[in-house]
């Protein structure tokens, strides 16, 4: 291929990833009508939602987790369903069960709310481990078995669980494998000054009039394209090189970080990693991924993948610490 070949080809993708992802700025928008602030958690549960991938949030009450999740479903036309986890929960109420109609004499399903294109679990680390797993089969084979019968979940599905960081008692925290499922963890954190003040300003105003800006079509189309864009292979292998760090982290010079850390990131990691990279590019309106996309999807790809060793834990220092040494060793390209 020549080099004018090239940048015409160049050319022609650029025009249809922006024609592809111009619903992006008027999304975006549209829901910052309703929630202030909070950029970087609807830029993530659109990148979850693009790679088809569940989220799980952690932040302390009040942050508008909740409200955040309601606007997108809204605003992308989509079914939300909001379950709050409770340590008496039973895997029929989140998934559903045949009933037997004595009329009848035939059994008919009773769908459980996990039946919506965004659901929202609650305090997911709530309720016991028998309705954790109910709900990470669903999110893992996007179907639910109800006595003889198969049902396929509505798409796009995407799970966005949150978990309470203050209270830790009467709660049965997700083992490690299981938080691997979560394509994503995100960090709620507080707003600030100025975002609490607008907040208080639209608090008297009541509920803004939300319309739906994105159809069920654009945003299959945008879902089919994240998975064409062009990873070059410098930006592979600097992924790669950081996922790396995370199991051998002797071999990019951080020897002392070799006590610190228990297991590194997985396989699955990686590729989430790629897929997320990919997500952001197209929310940028690039048919390729830059070294900044990697980097910037980094820490919620990889904190909750990358287990802290007991030493660390005992010295105080979290994964998203370790990550950031890290991202300071491993060289971009």
């Amino acid at each position: 291929m020549t080099e004018v070949a090239a940048r015409d080809d160049l050319s022609r993708l650029e025009a249809e990833i922006r024609l592809k992802s111009a619903f992006v700025a008027p999304l975006l928008a549209e829901i910052a009508r309703v929630v202030v602030g909070q950029r970087d958690l609807v830029e993530a549960l659109l990148i979850g939602l693009l790679c088809r991938g569940h989220v799980l949030i952690e932040g302390v009450p009040g942050l508008a987790k909740t409200l955040t999740v309601n606007t997108l479903a809204t605003a992308l036309d989509l079914s939300f369903r909001r379950i709050q986890f409770t340590p008496d929960l039973l895997p029929a109420d989140l998934v559903g069960t045949p009933i037997y109609h004595p009329g009848t004499g035939e059994f008919r399903t009773r769908k459980g709310p996990v039946f919506a294109h965004l659901v929202l679990a609650d305090e997911i680390n709530r309720a016991p481990a028998k309705v954790q797993s109910a709900l990470l089969e669903a999110m893992e084979e996007r179907q639910v078995t109800l006595g003889d019968e198969t049902h396929p979940l509505p798409d796009p599905f995407l799970v966005l669980a949150t978990q309470n960081p203050l209270e830790h008692e009467g709660t049965y925290p997700l083992p490690e494998a299981q938080l691997d499922r979560f394509m994503l963890k995100v960090v709620v954190g507080y707003p600030d000054r100025a975002e609490e003040e607008e907040i208080l300003e639209r608090h008297g105003n009541g509920p803004a009039d939300l319309q739906a800006v994105v159809g069920h079509a654009p945003l299959t189309e945008a879902m089919a394209a994240v998975r064409t864009l062009y990873l070059a292979a410098p930006v592979r292998d600097y992924l790669l090189d950081l996922v790396a760090a995370t199991r051998n982290p002797a071999a990019f010079g951080l020897g002392e970080m070799e006590t610190l850390i228990d297991h590194g990131v997985s396989p699955r990691g990686s590729i989430a990693l790629a897929q997320a990279a990919r997500a952001r590019a197209f929310l940028r309106g690039r048919p390729y991924v830059v070294p900044d996309d990697v980097l910037s999807v980094a820490p919620m790809v990889l904190r909750h993948r990358l287990v802290p060793s007991y030493e660390a834990e005992a010295r105080g220092i979290s994964s998203d610490a370790l990550l950031q040494r890290i991202f300071a060793a491993v060289p971009a390209p």
